[in-house]
């Protein structure tokens, strides 16, 4: 399109002029001035969160107690497994003293 032909929708555009403002703009100014300081006291998950992390006391306090029940879970493991190992060398040995129980209902054979 060259600079002399002129678009259709200039005439339109022009005719039109600026939109009227509303008559009730001071009441519709101060209901989003209200909205904006609502939404501004009561921020969201995220910058609540990025806020108290962003303090590294609050940070460090996180970090070690993920460690500690890390290490604690670990010890809880580490338990259960040292209980059943237990109790499958005692069975073990209980079935070396008495061959009778070998397997429970296993009747032994003459």
């Amino acid at each position: 399109m060259s600079a002399e032909e002129k678009d259709p929708l200039d005439a339109l555009l022009d005719r039109r002029g600026p939109a009227p403002p509303p008559d009730d703009i001071d009441r519709v100014v101060w209901r989003r001035i209200a909205l904006l300081q609502r939404k501004e006291a009561r921020p969201g998950l995220w910058p609540t969160l990025d806020a108290w992390f962003s303090r590294w006391s609050v940070a460090t306090l996180f970090l070690v107690s993920c460690a500690l029940i890390g290490l604690f879970m670990a010890e809880l493991r580490v338990s259960q497994q040292e209980r059943e190992r237990n109790a499958q060398l005692t069975r073990s040995y209980l079935v070396l003293i008495n061959p009778l129980l070998q397997a429970p209902g296993a009747r032994p054979t003459p």
